[in-house]
């Protein structure tokens, strides 16, 4: 064997040995136990980037492992591919958004393969094909037909330069996540799916999610946000518009002593019949709907209100209670009217003290019952106090009697609710799934016959001026209605992508041409045994992923409700940071070390080194995969991505970490090459030591603590180096191969054909373990001498302590130490140590 491994070549020859022979193609016939192993798809933003790489490094070695122990593993890759960035690549780069993916996605493909990934390329989709997203029409015409899926309109935040509705969480900061144009608040037709009717099963599923990490259900938990409050109505003081009485809900029924003011959105019915007559009132309305909905933005923009002059009655107290509209009443939450307790609200507490309006402490901590409302609204647990009959209680205990009375007097009732919304699922964008439907001016929206699908995207579309094209297009959106033939027009919104990405892993368990999926086939494979991916998609795609199974469910088509028993959500690569003199981002290959300096490549300027971030393309901190693949290998690069963090914690990439994994990758290259089968002997440590580490490794793969499976073979690595030449030694370099091979499969191929064995090592079976091995039948003793370590013994297990006394006073460091003196007491504790008093 050569002394230096050589990856491009090893790298190469084994990819297309899997290839070949479609090692990795799952069969849906066979007898194995299954294994559905799955990484969340990747946008086709146009290169795979290293924090890639580490989410597909961690499922490919389970994968792998889960092939040599013996089952039927699907493990397959595709593309989420609609969206956005191929739109807004479109106008800048004047190119089609489907010529755009389909490139990138070639071209991300190319990287993956060069990671050698244990793959079933034959299942790949990508959600922009037709073949795909036509299916996904038939779904949501099921849906509608189940009655999941309705038509409203409703305030949605609206991005004025790139003309689309945006979801609550691409608003930041009151602004379009890719435009950075400030949110306006719209009224528009938007289709929605009903995730609210399964809230509570959503909910209660996940008690039952043990394998997904506490911090992600919790995230879903309050997400879902149920409680429990009193849905009551306020009684005005003089009608409007033939409204007589003001409908709110609160969590916080306990507080109702502590009420201040009432407030609308400017959207609510009283809001709109006073404005109709009052134009300050309706520019206010306006001013209001220019903001966005987002939680976060009406938390922290300025409270601002105006006061209609009307009042509302208090139902304890009679106290009349201004009603203002305020723009961080949104209609489209619970009743789009709240009662306010500036005591108890950060929000109601800032637009008081804003509007000069009282604010009373009725919940008081123990000890703090004469004190005030100072800057911050008071939210902790407490007794009832400035509340009439409710003094003295206990929160929960105030709610319930609040609600009790209500109940009898007749003007309110105890409701649970959630803070889930129905998920709307319209964007006003060319590249997505067209929605199926056709408006008919006779028959309303009717869905296209299922006989019609895919209702494809049009080719000839332009994006020279902002808006969906869809909507300008001169003959796609013109059709006859399939109810009564009359001219009609499709719908020109097109789907959320997260509904794209809320049932592929089912399609790829079974993609039959003319369904969805076949049945059979799916609840062979589901669910998913274990997902991994970014936290990041801990709330949305998650949800909406157990969502859409449970209306599949609903709808009698699978048999389960849960989509993924199993959720990994890996840490991040980081990198250094950098800046030139004039303060400009620098990449990684821009800049080099000169002994305790940072300086710029060519110029030798001083570079400032920056915080160890997550890698952006912004800050430039980026390290591309391919120039590290043809510098060290594939697999120094999935060593290096399982070896140096544990895996939900973010690893910083470090020119010093790949360059000690290519050392190690060699370090095994030489090692494999002592495969000496001819020598004899038993090494019974070494045995020990072999049997024990492929038990660990095992463990540790399957519960993705990769790195502690590195550390248990470099342990391995140090003991079979050290260790002389015998049959045990051979044995252990052969298992060592096998060990790494779901780690560093194009070495573990190498090798294990230059050691003249038979077939693929992606085919071989993990090495059996003897469970006689795995119990330690020999101990090391500590020999000290007035309780300082001198010297060590190994001894079988269970050695009496006479004869521990002999060895202790044998071992050579101690007889040097004593120098001839005799021990005054010796204290033996068995299996552990000796010590020699003097």
């Amino acid at each position: 064997m050569q002394r230096r491994f050589n990856p491009l070549e090893a790298d190469a020859r084994w990819q297309a040995a899997w290839d070949e022979k479609q090692t990795f193609k799952a069969s849906d016939s066979s007898e194995k136990p299954r294994s559905y192993v799955l990484e969340m798809f990747p946008y086709p933003s146009g290169r795979i980037h290293i924090g890639h790489v580490r989410n597909y490094s961690m499922g490919d070695v389970l994968a792998r492992f889960r092939r040599m122990t013996g089952h039927e593993v699907l493990h397959p890759m595709g593309w989420d591919a609609f969206g956005m960035p191929a739109e807004n690549a479109a106008m800048e780069k004047k190119v089609h958004p489907g010529k755009w993916t389909y490139e990138n996605i070639a071209n991300m493909k190319a990287q993956l393969k060069k990671l050698g990934f244990a793959l079933d390329w034959s299942r790949e989709v990508a959600t922009c094909h037709p073949d795909y997203y036509g299916h996904e029409q038939a779904l949501f015409l099921d849906m509608l037909e189940a009655g999941l899926v309705y038509r409203k309109e409703s305030a949605v935040n609206w991005d004025p330069v790139d003309m689309t509705v945006l979801a609550n969480e691409q608003v930041i900061d009151g602004k379009g996540w890719r435009s950075g144009a400030p949110v306006e608040k719209r009224k528009l037709s938007q289709w929605f799916l009903k995730i609210t009717q399964f809230a509570d099963d959503l909910l209660a599923g996940l008690k039952t999610l043990d394998q997904w990490p506490e911090k992600v259900r919790l995230m879903q938990e309050n997400w879902i946000g149920k409680s429990v409050g009193l849905q009551f109505r306020f009684k005005l003081d003089a009608p409007v518009g033939g409204i007589s009485e003001l409908e709110v809900f609160s969590t916080r029924p306990d507080t109702i002593f502590g009420a201040s003011f009432a407030a609308v959105a400017a959207d609510h019915p009283i809001a709109l019949a006073l404005a109709k007559q009052d134009a300050a009132l309706a520019a206010f309305a306006d001013e209001c709907r220019q903001t966005g909905t987002a939680a976060a933005e009406i938390e922290t923009q300025e409270k601002k209100g105006y006061d209609t002059g009307l009042s509302v009655i208090h139902p304890f107290t009679g106290r009349k209670l201004p009603l203002f509209v305020a723009n961080f009443v949104l209609m489209d939450y619970g009743t789009g009217a709240v009662m306010a307790v500036p005591g108890h609200d950060q929000r109601d507490l800032d637009f008081a003290r804003k509007y000069m309006l009282p604010v009373e402490r009725v919940v008081a901590a123990e000890g703090d019952e004469a004190k005030g409302i100072g800057e911050e609204a008071y939210t902790g647990p407490g007794r009832l106090v400035n509340s009439d009959f409710l003094d003295g209680l206990g929160v929960e205990e105030a709610k319930e009697q609040v609600i009790r009375r209500a109940e009898s007097e007749g003007w309110g009732t105890g409701t649970t609710v959630f803070r889930l919304r129905d998920w709307g699922v319209s964007r006003q964008r060319y590249w997505g799934t067209p929605i199926p439907v056709i408006h008919c001016e006779d028959c309303g929206p009717v869905g296209v016959p299922k006989d019609q699908l895919p209702v494809v995207l049009p080719e000839d579309v332009s994006f020279d001026i902002p808006g969906n094209p869809l909507d300008r297009h001169p003959t796609w959106k013109h059709v006859d209605c399939p109810q009564c033939g009359k001219p009609a027009r499709r719908e020109t919104d097109t789907l959320d992508t997260f509904a794209d990405s809320s049932w592929y892993f089912i399609r790829f368990a079974s993609q039959p041409k003319d369904k969805p999926f076949d049945r059979e086939t799916v609840e062979k494979w589901l669910p998913v045994g274990q997902y991994i991916g970014g936290v990041e998609h801990a709330i949305l795609h998650l949800l909406y992923a157990r969502f859409w199974t449970r209306a599949l469910q609903h709808m009698g088509q699978i048999g389960f409700a849960e989509p993924f028993t199993g959720l990994f959500t890996q840490g991040m690569v980081t990198h250094e940071t950098y800046k030139s003199p004039e303060g400009a981002w620098l990449a990684p290959q821009d800049v080099e070390r000169q002994g305790d300096r940072i300086v710029m490549v060519g110029t030798g300027a001083p570079v400032t080194l920056g915080r160890v971030e997550k890698m952006s393309k912004s800050k430039k901190n980026v390290v591309d995969p391919d120039d590290i693949i043809a510098q060290y290998g594939a697999d120094a690069v999935r060593w290096f991505m399982l070896s140096d963090s544990p895996p939900e914690r973010d690893l910083p990439w470090t020119e010093a970490g790949i360059e000690g994994s290519w050392r190690f990758i060699n370090r095994l290259w030489r090692l494999f090459g002592e495969a000496d089968k001819g020598a004899e002997g038993q090494d019974k440590t070494l045995d020990r030591k072999l049997h024990q580490t492929i038990d660990g490794v095992a463990k540790d793969i399957e519960a993705l603590s990769f790195n502690k499976a590195v550390a248990k073979i470099y342990e391995l690595t140090n003991a079979v180096e050290k260790a002389k030449p015998s049959a045990s030694r051979s044995a252990a370099i052969r298992a060592l191969a096998l060990l790494v091979a779901p780690m560093t499969p194009h070495l573990a191929e190498e090798a294990w054909a230059d050691m003249g064995e038979q077939g693929l090592i992606a085919e071989a079976a993990w090495p059996a373990v003897d469970p006689a091995l795995l119990v330690e039948d020999e101990v090391t003793i500590a020999c000290q001498v007035m309780g300082k370590l001198r010297d060590t013994i190994t001894v079988p297990k269970g050695t009496p302590k006479d004869e521990l006394e002999k060895l202790a006073l044998a071992a050579p460091n101690v007889v040097r130490t004593l120098d001839g003196a005799t021990p005054k007491k010796v204290i033996v504790v068995p299996d552990r140590l000796v010590n020699l008093v003097v």
